[in-house]
């Protein structure tokens, strides 16, 4: 685990603390035309990331924000078609995407903070979603 001085602040996503509400919360990393657009997801002790775009519409899955789970919160939906995803795998297991997967984005806890793992290539990443 990094030191505190070490952490890069522009990888940051959200405090732990902040998923409590949720369960999930929305971020954006990056500037200009293309900025990453994701999500994070508590999943048991640990936390999933995942890029916020739907594999069937191609749009973000949260119509109200940092919403992204059932009711209770065993599973991740697209507010808009109703399609769900397990939290662990982002695979989708009912709707019209059943079989696809949302795009992880890879973490790392350091302390109370939820970053992204210092191998995230965020300008690569935001530029592969459509």
């Amino acid at each position: 685990m990094p030191a505190p001085a070490e952490i890069d602040l522009e990888r940051v996503i959200c405090r732990l603390a902040d998923l409590e509400e949720y369960g999930a919360r929305a971020f954006r990393i990056g500037a200009g035309d293309w900025p990453l657009r994701g999500f994070v997801v508590r999943c048991g002790a640990g936390v999933r990331g995942y890029v916020n775009h739907c594999p069937h519409a191609g749009h973000p899955l949260d119509l109200r924000p940092h919403r992204f789970l059932t009711a209770d919160r065993a599973l991740i939906v697209c507010a808009s078609h109703g399609a769900l995803f397990e939290k662990a795998s982002g695979r989708c297991i009912a709707g019209p995407c059943a079989g696809r997967s949302l795009q992880p984005i890879e973490l790392m806890i350091a302390g109370s903070l939820v970053l992204l793992a210092p191998e995230v290539d965020v300008v690569a990443l935001a530029a592969a979603t459509p």
